[in-house]
């Protein structure tokens, strides 16, 4: 909260005549209102924010934290969970059809896995910051991070339009590189571990709770040709890729960040710096046709394992790159 500025009615001269002195004097005293500390607050926050601050950082920065605003959902993530909703229940309907007359080419099952896929982002990189502020580190307070607004990310690029791109060209399910935390805020080497593994383990609940949703809906060793359905089964695959490939030790992945604090810091240094080259690396390999086949069959049978042969990657696959088709 901002300083009080001092008062004028510290010294003021009583022969003064003019009214406009006197009334200025009686209405501010010694200690400023609650109403103009908050306006005060209003002012600081707005200056801030155009010094470069985001919104999000603004309202942590104004209120000391103490503003429940900073942890609240972004509106355009609430936006976004709207959108991709809305385009589940039109791919459930098959509304589409109705409104073209035309299945060959429909476009609201790929809005529902974009959309599905960029909240499963935003979720993996909430739970890094929500577990690392947990531990101490507020310099993501009030941020984008924990407001679950991918779109407004530090850094954009990396966090959100490369594991889109990876969608669409893969379709591979990868994050970007592993989000960085205030170490001097977290000295503890088994916390910073901690911070780097939960951000797998948020994408390994959002594919249990695809793979839920899926088994509810369609029975073992079944098929179905719901649009809908699809996109779950579909999600439930980028999620799962997204935890293990992030279980690599390779810079840029959270298994790296994870192994980071016991490494000499001049080679967790340069794996930090290296991140994104390490990300785009795995997906070139991957992305190569056999390694890319032997992965799909690696996870078609570990689907099986686990008791949801019903997993379609391929129908999923199709309904994201609709213009092969």
């Amino acid at each position: 909260m901002s300083t009080p500025e001092p008062t004028d009615d510290t010294g003021a001269d009583p022969s003064a005549d003019t009214a406009t002195l006197a009334t200025d004097t009686a209405a501010e005293p010694a200690g400023r209102t609650a109403g103009d500390a908050a306006a005060g607050d209003t002012a600081e926050a707005e200056d801030t924010a155009e010094a470069g601050d985001t919104a999000e950082d603004t309202a942590a920065a104004s209120t000391g934290g103490a503003d429940r605003s900073a942890f609240l959902p972004s509106p355009l993530f609430v936006l976004l969970l709207g959108v991709t909703a809305l385009a589940g229940y039109f791919s459930w309907t098959r509304a589409e059809v109705d409104w073209t007359g035309d299945a060959s080419t429909v476009y609201l099952p790929f809005v529902f896995i974009l959309g599905g896929w960029i909240i499963s982002l935003a979720v993996h990189e909430y739970a890094h910051a929500l577990v690392a502020y947990l531990y101490g580190d507020r310099s993501l307070r009030g941020s984008a991070y924990l407001r679950l607004n991918p779109f407004r990310y530090r850094h954009l690029f990396a966090g959100l339009l490369m594991p889109v791109v990876f969608l669409l060209l893969g379709p591979l399910g990868l994050t970007g590189p592993a989000l960085q935390v205030d170490r001097s805020a977290v000295p503890s080497r088994l916390e910073r571990t901690v911070i780097a593994l939960s951000g797998i383990i948020a994408s390994l609940l959002l594919a249990v709770g695809f793979a839920a949703a899926v088994w509810l809906l369609v029975p073992s060793h079944m098929v179905t040709d719901n649009w809908m359905i699809g996109g779950l089964m579909f999600l439930c695959y980028l999620n799962a890729t997204a935890a293990l490939v992030n279980l690599l030790p390779v810079p840029g992945t959270d298994g790296f960040d994870a192994i980071a604090p016991y490494l000499p810091e001049p080679i967790a240094r340069q794996g930090r710096d290296a991140g994104l080259f390490g990300v785009i690396a795995i997906f070139a390999v991957l992305w190569f046709p056999p390694v890319n086949a032997a992965f799909i069959n690696f996870m078609f049978g570990l689907f099986d394992l686990v008791g949801m042969p019903q997993l379609d990657i391929g129908f999923g696959e199709l309904l994201v790159q609709f213009w092969v088709s």
